[in-house]
């Protein structure tokens, strides 16, 4: 398995993610964010945040992505990609966590100064549970 995806799968895989973010339910904190999950067929699962109220029950973008793919019986998750507004984005800790559930492998293409980057959940959090 390749470290990264190439540049153009990342870049669609991040078009998805930025299509999911138009269905955001964010009223409070009015930050819209997608999520994009890539499985090894090449399916992709879309997800965005969805806010609440009472803050702790509020679910990120990557978690709901992850549950569409979940639900659907998918364990097979390659990527996941992460998009907002703001030029910088990766995924909280929490995200990171439910992620590498799933492999240390899986590549998260997310951007940091407006610039796409790639790293692999392992890196982002190397010392999970």
């Amino acid at each position: 398995m390749m470290k990264y995806l190439p540049e153009a799968q990342a870049a669609e895989l991040m078009q998805h993610a930025q299509a999911a973010a138009a269905y955001s339910y964010s009223p409070y904190s009015h930050f819209a964010v997608g999520a994009a999950v890539l499985t090894t067929d090449g399916t992709i699962f879309n997800g965005t945040n969805v806010e609440n109220a009472s803050y702790g029950v509020t679910i990120c973008a990557e978690r709901t992505a992850l549950g569409q793919a979940i639900a659907q019986g998918r364990r097979d998750i390659v990527a996941v990609a992460v998009w907002s507004a703001t030029d910088t984005i990766s995924p909280c800790g929490a995200c990171r966590q439910y992620i590498i559930e799933f492999g240390r492998d899986i590549v998260i293409v997310f951007r940091q100064e407006g610039q796409v980057i790639q790293r692999t959940i392992g890196e982002l959090l190397p010392f999970a549970f």
